[in-house]
Formats: C-alpha cells, sequence, structure tokens
C-alpha cells in the first residue's frame, strides 16, 4: 500500500510540473507600417506547436516549457524569434521586415507538396504578392491583374467579361506558363489554358501569390517555360474569428462576403467557411454577370506527428462576352459618339426588353482536396495531397444564318462591322447600335414554314424547324439559334513527396499521378422563336435528328451531358504519372544548392461519337518526357547574395497536337518540346532598401507546325507542310526593390526589359497529300521577328505613405512599351524573308490611386475600409491586337471604306482597347 502511495505522490508531481512548466505566450505582431498582420504563423521553436495571429494581428500560445523561443512568421516577411519566459510571457508587439521567407511559413497543411522560394536560399527569381495586398488592391480587378507590377509580367482583360482575363510571364502565355493552387495543378490538361473566371472567388480566399519567373521550384513532373505562379490559399485557422465584407464598384459591380472560422478545439478539430457573391452590369455594353464563391476547410491535428486537412472550394459563375474582335474604326463609329467607345459590344442586344448576348460563359468547377502531413521522425517525412475537380459548363454562341439574311439587317459577329456595312451588306439596329434579338426571333419565324417531313417524324408536322444542314421538308437554313459548347471534366491526383534531412543535406523523392477525362459536345440553349432544330452532326445516324429540348447556359443546371447533341460530341481522356527527385545542400551560413530532377509519362486519347462511327476510340499515344535543373545560392554577407540556376526540359506536346483537326488520328510529326534556360540573380538588402537584379535567357526550341495548302500542287492535288524547328529566343533583364525613404513612406520599384524573338527561320518541307515523294522546300522566314501578345519592356512605381496610425494612401504607375500585335508563324507575312513582323502597338502608361483606413474597437475586433481608382486619369491605349495591317493593305474584297490611322495604327486592325476609369469601395468587418 505505501508503495502504491508513493507511486501515485511520483505521478501527481510530475503532472504538476508538466502543467508548471507550460507557459501562456502572448504578444501582436504588426507590419513595417505598424499595422496588425492577421494569420501569421506563431510557433513554439523546436516543437509543433503553433498557432496564428488573429485580424488584430494578436495570438495567445500555450508553451511546453516555462522557457524558449519564439518563431513568427508571415508571407513576404523575415522570421522573427523572440524569447520568452515564465516571468516574461507577454513578448509585446513584434514588428516584421519584408522579406525572408515569404510564403512557406503561412502553409499549415501540405508543405512537402508546395514548392516556394526562400530569399537568399532558394536560386529563383520570384515576386511575392501578400494576402493583405490581395484584399485591398485587387478590389473589382482581375485576379491575374495584380501581378502586373512584377517584372516581366503582362496581363490583360482582352474581350472585358468579367473573368475573361488572360496572363503572359517573360513572353510565354498561359500555355506555357505553371499554374499551381496548394502544390496542385491547375492548367487545362489537354490545352494548357487557364480560365480565370472559373477561379474568381481566390481573391476571398488567397493567402498569398508567389511568381517564380523562369525554371521555378516546383517538383512537378514537368515544370514550365516562362514560369510558375503559385497561390496558396486558406486553411483552417486556428483562432476562432471572422469577416463580413461589402464592395461596390463601377458599373453596378457588388460584391458580399462572409467568413467565419472556429478556432482549434482541445480535440485537434478546426473548421473555416467563407461564401460570397458578386454581379455586376460589366464594363464593356452588355456583359453583365454573377457568380458565388464558396469555400470550407476541416482540420484535424491528433498529434504532432500527425495533421490532416480537406478542402472543398469551387467558384460558379456565369457572365456575358465580348468575343467578337472588332477594327479600331469600329470603335469610332459604333456605339457612341466618342472618339473610342471602348465599351462597344458587337455580340449584344435586346430580347423581350432584356440585355441578350449570344455568348455567354458559364462554369462551375469545384475542387476538393485531401492532404496530410506525417512527421515520422525528426529527420524523416512525408507530405501528401489526393485532390478532385469536377468542371461542368461551357460558352454559347451563334449556330445558324439569319444573320446573314437581308430581311434581319443588322449583321452581328463582323470582325471590321464598318466594311460591312459601307458595302451594303446590313446596318446596325437599336439606339446604341446593338443586336436587335427580338428581329433575330421574327426572322426565324417568318421564313421558316411548317415541317412537312416524310415517315417516321408525323409528330413534328407543321413545327417550325431550322437547321445548319439540311434543307428539305419545311425545314430552313437561314434562321439562327444559340448554342452551348460545353466543356467539362473529370480530374483525380495525387501528390506526394518524401522527405529526408540532415545537418546539411535534405533529400526527397515523389510522385505526381494525374486521371483526366474531358467531355465536349453541343447542345441547344435557345431556339429564338423556332420549336425545334434538325442536327446532321451524327454521322452514325443514316439521317438527322429534330430536338426540341433546350439546357440552360447556368453552372448550376443540367447542361445536357447526357441528353442529345448537336454538332460534335467528344471525349479527351490524358493520364500522367511523374517520378521526380532533389538534392538539397545547406552549410547554414553562405551556400546553398540544389539539384533536381524528373520524368515523367502522359498518354493521350480521344473518343469521337459523332464524326468517326467506325473509329470511335482512337489508338493511345504516349510521350515521355522529364527535366534536369539545379542552381546556388552564396550570401557573401548579410547585405549581398548572388544565385544562378540552369536547365533542360523535354516537354510533351499539348493534346490538341497529338489529335490535330478535331479528328481520332494520331498525328504522325509531332514531338516534344525542348527548353534550356540560363539564369543568373544579385540581391541587396540593408537599411530599409532591398533590390533584386535578374539576368536570363530561354530557348524553346522543336516546335512543330503544320498547314494544308489546297491545290498546291495542280487542281486536285493538295499539300501539307510540316515544320518541325520552330525556336524562340527570351532573354532580359529584370529589376525590383523597394526603398524606406521614412517610417511612414516607401517606395517599390521595377522595370524588366526584354527581348523577344524568334530565334531563325524555319526550314520545312511540303508534300502532295497521297504522293509522299513529291515534295517541295517551304521556309518560314522567321528569324529575329518579335514575338507579340506581351509589353517587352515595363516598369512600376508605387509610393505608400501613412501620415497616422490606421490610415494610408497609395499611388501606382505603370508603364508598358515595346508591345507587339499577337500574330501566327503561319501567316502569310513569314512566306518571304525581310518581311515586316509583327504591328508594333503604341506604348502607354497608367496611374492608380487608393486608401485604406482601420477603425479598432475595444472588444478587439475593427472595421476596414478601402478605396481604390484605377486609370485615374482614363487614359486610351491598345491593351492588345491580333492583327497587323499597315497603310496600303490590301485586307477583303469589302474593304470599300479608306482607312485612316490612329496613333499611328490603320484603323482596319483588330483590336482591344484597356478599360477606361474604373473605381471600387469596400468596408470589411473583422471579428
Amino acid at each position: 500500500m505505501k508503495n502504491v502511495k508513493n507511486l501515485l505522490f511520483v505521478a501527481l508531481f510530475f503532472v504538476a510540473a508538466t502543467v508548471l512548466a507550460q507557459t501562456k505566450v502572448t504578444g501582436t505582431v504588426v507590419d513595417e507600417n505598424n499595422q496588425p498582420l492577421p494569420g501569421a504563423s506563431v510557433q513554439e521553436k523546436g516543437t509543433q506547436n503553433g498557432t496564428e495571429t488573429d485580424f488584430d494581428g494578436k495570438f495567445t500560445l500555450n508553451a511546453s516549457s516555462n522557457s524558449g523561443v519564439i518563431v513568427i512568421s508571415y508571407l513576404g516577411y523575415n522570421n522573427q524569434e523572440v524569447a520568452f519566459s515564465s516571468s516574461k510571457s507577454n513578448i509585446g508587439t513584434v514588428k516584421m521586415v519584408v522579406g525572408g521567407n515569404l510564403l512557406d511559413e503561412i502553409v499549415v497543411v501540405g508543405k512537402g507538396v508546395i514548392d516556394l522560394v526562400q530569399e537568399r536560399k532558394t536560386p529563383i527569381a520570384a515576386s511575392t504578392i501578400r494576402a493583405s495586398e490581395i484584399q485591398t488592391k485587387l478590389g473589382n480587378l482581375e485576379f491575374p491583374e495584380i501581378l502586373n507590377t512584377t517584372p516581366s509580367v503582362y496581363a490583360t482583360r482582352q474581350g472585358g467579361g468579367y473573368g475573361d482575363s488572360r496572363i503572359n510571364v517573360r513572353g510565354f502565355n498561359q500555355r506555357n506558363t505553371s499554374f499551381i493552387i496548394n502544390g496542385q495543378p491547375v492548367n487545362d490538361m489537354e490545352n494548357g489554358w487557364v480560365y480565370w473566371s472559373n477561379w474568381q472567388g481566390l481573391s476571398d480566399v488567397a493567402s498569398g501569390i508567389q511568381i517564380q519567373r523562369g525554371l521555378g521550384a516546383s517538383k512537378l513532373a514537368v515544370p514550365s517555360v516562362g514560369g510558375t505562379v503559385t497561390i496558396v490559399t486558406k486553411s483552417t485557422e486556428k483562432e476562432e474569428g471572422g469577416r463580413i465584407l461589402s464592395m461596390i464598384g463601377n458599373d453596378g459591380y457588388m460584391k458580399n462576403v462572409i467568413s467565419y472560422n472556429s478556432g482549434l478545439n482541445e480535440n485537434g478539430w478546426s473548421a473555416s467557411m467563407l461564401l460570397g457573391r458578386w454581379s455586376g452590369d460589366g464594363y464593356v455594353d452588355g456583359t453583365s454577370g454573377e457568380g458565388t464563391t464558396y469555400f470550407v476547410s476541416l482540420g484535424y491535428k491528433p498529434s504532432d506527428e500527425h495533421a490532416f486537412n480537406f478542402t472543398f472550394t469551387g467558384a460558379g459563375q456565369w457572365h456575358h462576352q465580348r468575343t467578337t474582335r472588332l477594327s479600331i474604326r469600329d470603335y469610332q463609329n459604333f456605339g457612341g459618339s466618342e472618339e473610342i467607345n471602348r465599351r462597344f459590344n458587337a455580340d449584344w442586344g435586346m430580347l423581350r426588353g432584356e440585355e441578350y448576348n449570344i455568348r455567354r460563359n458559364f462554369y462551375n468547377k469545384p475542387i476538393g482536396t485531401f492532404n496530410w502531413d506525417w512527421n515520422i521522425n525528426d529527420n524523416l517525412s512525408l507530405s501528401s495531397s489526393f485532390y478532385g475537380s469536377w468542371g461542368r459548363g461551357g460558352g454559347t454562341g451563334a449556330r445558324g444564318n439569319s444573320f446573314r439574311n437581308a430581311d434581319i439587317d443588322n449583321f452581328p459577329f463582323r470582325r471590321d462591322l464598318t466594311a460591312h456595312v459601307a458595302a451594303g451588306r446590313g446596318t446596325r439596329v437599336g439606339p446604341q447600335d446593338y443586336i436587335d434579338y427580338d428581329r433575330v426571333v421574327a426572322v426565324n419565324r417568318s421564313t421558316t414554314s411548317g415541317y412537312t417531313g416524310g415517315a417516321g417524324r408525323g409528330a413534328y408536322a407543321g413545327l417550325l424547324i431550322g437547321s445548319n444542314g439540311f434543307r428539305n421538308d419545311g425545314v430552313n437554313r437561314a434562321v439562327l439559334v444559340r448554342r452551348a459548347s460545353v466543356n467539362s471534366h473529370d480530374w483525380y491526383g495525387a501528390i506526394s513527396n518524401l522527405k529526408y534531412e540532415t545537418e546539411k543535406f535534405t533529400y526527397s523523392v515523389g510522385v505526381d499521378l494525374r486521371a483526366y477525362r474531358a467531355y465536349h459536345y453541343r447542345v441547344l440553349n435557345d431556339l429564338l422563336g423556332l420549336d425545334a432544330y434538325y442536327s446532321t452532326g451524327n454521322r452514325s445516324l443514316d439521317s438527322g435528328i429534330i430536338l426540341t429540348e433546350t439546357y440552360k447556359a447556368s453552372p448550376f443546371n443540367n447542361i445536357g451531358q447526357n441528353g442529345n447533341k448537336i454538332n460534335y460530341n467528344n471525349d479527351g481522356i490524358v493520364n500522367w504519372q511523374g517520378v521526380n527527385g532533389m538534392v538539397e545542400y545547406d552549410d547554414g551560413d553562405k551556400l546553398t544548392a540544389v539539384v533536381q530532377a524528373g520524368v515523367s509519362n502522359q498518354d493521350y486519347q480521344r473518343l469521337d461519337f459523332f464524326a468517326s462511327p467506325t473509329n470511335v476510340t482512337s489508338d493511345v499515344a504516349s510521350f515521355t518526357g522529364g527535366y534536369i535543373k539545379g542552381g546556388a545560392n552564396y550570401n557573401f554577407d548579410e547585405i549581398n547574395n548572388v544565385f544562378f540556376n540552369a536547365g533542360f526540359i523535354k516537354r510533351q506536346p499539348l493534346f490538341d497536337g497529338v489529335f490535330p483537326n478535331f479528328a481520332n488520328d494520331i498525328n504522325p510529326d509531332i514531338q516534344n518540346e525542348t527548353v534550356s534556360s540560363l539564369e543568373l540573380g544579385y540581391g541587396f538588402k540593408k537599411d530599409g532598401v532591398r533590390i533584386n537584379v535578374n539576368l536570363y535567357s530561354t530557348l524553346w526550341s522543336d516546335r512543330v507546325e503544320t498547314q494544308g495548302f489546297a491545290d498546291f500542287f495542280g487542281a486536285g492535288q493538295d499539300g501539307v507542310a510540316i515544320w518541325d524547328n520552330v525556336s524562340q529566343r527570351h532573354q532580359g533583364i529584370e529589376i525590383e526593390g523597394f526603398f524606406d525613404i521614412t517610417d511612414n513612406l516607401r517606395l517599390t520599384a521595377m522595370a524588366s526589359i526584354n527581348d523577344w524573338k524568334y530565334a531563325e527561320d524555319a526550314e520545312g518541307v511540303i508534300t502532295e497529300v497521297g504522293v509522299p515523294t513529291n515534295t517541295q522546300q517551304k521556309n518560314l522566314y522567321l528569324g529575329d521577328v518579335k514575338v507579340g501578345d506581351a509589353a517587352q519592356t515595363t516598369a512600376n512605381l508605387n509610393l505608400r505613405y501613412s501620415p497616422f496610425n490606421n490610415f494610408s494612401v497609395d499611388v501606382n504607375w505603370r508603364y508598358a512599351g515595346d508591345l507587339y500585335a499577337d500574330f501566327s508563324v503561319l501567316d502569310t507575312e513569314f512566306d518571304t524573308p525581310n518581311n515586316r513582323g509583327a504591328l508594333k502597338l503604341p506604348n502607354y502608361s497608367l496611374t492608380d490611386l487608393g486608401a485604406s483606413y482601420r477603425w479598432d474597437f475595444s472588444n478587439d475586433s475593427n472595421l476596414n475600409f478601402r478605396a481604390n481608382v484605377n486609370n485615374i486619369f482614363d487614359t486610351v491605349y491598345i491593351a492588345e491586337a491580333s492583327t497587323s495591317i499597315r497603310p496600303g493593305d490590301s485586307v477583303s474584297r469589302l474593304d470599300t471604306v479608306a482607312s485612316g490611322t490612329w496613333n499611328g495604327i490603320d484603323t482596319r486592325n483588330n483590336v482591344w482597347f484597356g478599360f477606361g476609369t474604373t473605381w471600387n469601395f469596400a468596408v470589411s468587418y473583422n471579428f
């Protein structure tokens, strides 16, 4: 009995000692302007014990001992270490210093699969956008536009519909730039594009963005050409709290968001939720839209060894578009009295008294992710991510020919409306030069007689039926309907990385598995007065099929996946298996180095249910690619550092290149593309000044281009040309940094001067179809032609001033120069040497203004106010062009109108003008 009492006494002693050894550490974390930093990571050094700051930058952490060190980290700032003890448990206010660990420490779960650059360690050129900048400066801009303040980036809104933006990095478009959300790739598995309308809610859930130019730090099996954009979203937060936001903006824009975090309970569970909704009329005429953002995250941390997180998020939306590219003179002649009416849209009109647009985008792409971090021991860890995405939606457009009927007299969807009207091909209708869709309905009904088809179709007798490919028995082709082109998909993937750390070396090996199936088809969306539509697109049917069912162009409705299709119906399958490995060295002081390598196999297959009734399923085409890259960083001292990186990539072709011309035949000439890159960098950091300079050179080669030529070798003797050595060289210098002029005044600056050109002429051969021995050389004279579609010289200056606590004002100036029109290398311009190349567009600069104020309450809650005015001087500028017409060029048989020039540019050119002055104002309550 005495021994039992002694044992109990000893046990109680150790329990009491453990409790007494714990210390409740408190404090506040602020940025360089003494503004609170919500969501900063606060961790007890040497343990897995940690928490996050609340919306006021405050935290409370139950430390496991009565003394130790707290490590505080936040996106875009250097880590801060602060000692604590039982006698000094309140560490006071900790002011963070810009630089350092960037995004890494805001990643709560999934660190092993999210690859981030660390300043003065990782030999990669990178820029980081913090969550606070996203929430304050983005406003009602498009998500990619916030990256315009970083070097060698060019983002525009294209036609101007909500979410219809695009971005180029170092002169490479989105197909050649990787976009990764929480370690998961989001580029389309078939064509490589990113549809930003699917990600409208990112501004609400993003904790930060890091753009890694060049080779990037990603371990995914085949990296990108231009760069990697890594987006880290919210996770389950450890502190209880919430946020309510309301925003208004130009052209009826409204946005409301509410979020709540339960905080981490004593059992290791936590939850975060967000729901948002936006709507607006659109800056461009007839481009209204609305959408819903949803986000749920559940976290569970049963021990220091294991952490689990499940996230489900998406942003269903619909919006009207402007896709018909207009000539400059169209902007001058239609839609208003301004010299340039940037809002004019040739695709929209009125139907039954409401806005109607033949182009309507609709999509919902939820993505679910399960992350598991396992700290196996002090040296070995495994991080895994399993995800699924189920995209549903597409876009509408015209099907039929009623707009060519002289009776309708308004002729929409023309790239040069001015020439068509001048040639007597119709006039625009409506007081604002929009399309009269009521008249389209009237023409549909007046030009179509009742159906009198043959046996087996008596049920449709007397109906008004239109068709695009059938003209018999009362079916008329002079009609117009709105079809919906659906591009849905199911995408599943798994990423896992095993890491082993020693004192100076870190070894890791990972896998990247993806399975993707896309569903491409068309259905009827609006019959526009007709009773039915006669479809002849399915070749597996002996005759056409009459359809009466239509499907709503809505992200949350049935879009006909199991219904009757028109025009085309095919699936694309892409399977991906990749492995990668990496070795890192860190001497703990001056030198860090890394070598990475990866290999992947992609399997492509196509199923066509309409065009190939005897060959529904294609063969499987397999391509193996890979990469090797490496680099090193050397810190001379605490002020100066240099780095270099180099890499070689063999990149598999895109799906559309494997199966050209929308057929099941595999392209026999397709091959892997080759990318080689070299980069040097220098960094300086001292006394409130930070400067980074990068020099880079990238060669993208072994690209294959093909083109058919009718009757090239004589009547009925067609030819096909193949060029397998199209190459581009992109090189330049990038500079960015900031300067703290005073404690409350900061200047941030960026400049990039680039030289993006086609490296050499491409030698090709044209072969007669069916006669492989009959060939002829055909060259593309591309050598030294400037690459188009992105400004090659950019600069940005931002001045932020905080005259007193909780208030700041900022002004931003951005310059874009050496911008050339987009073009195809197959344009006839390049059939001859000494050609004119792409059209150079006028340089431009824009100025934005913003102001913020925070009103604190005694209960640790606050109100935040933010106002932005973009393009405050209402500058008129061309953001992009798709033609290179010069004065005197003969373009079209309809071109009977004498063309003028605008800022030296022939007004027949098809362009997108940038937006004029826009604004937004937001109020958020944080609790």
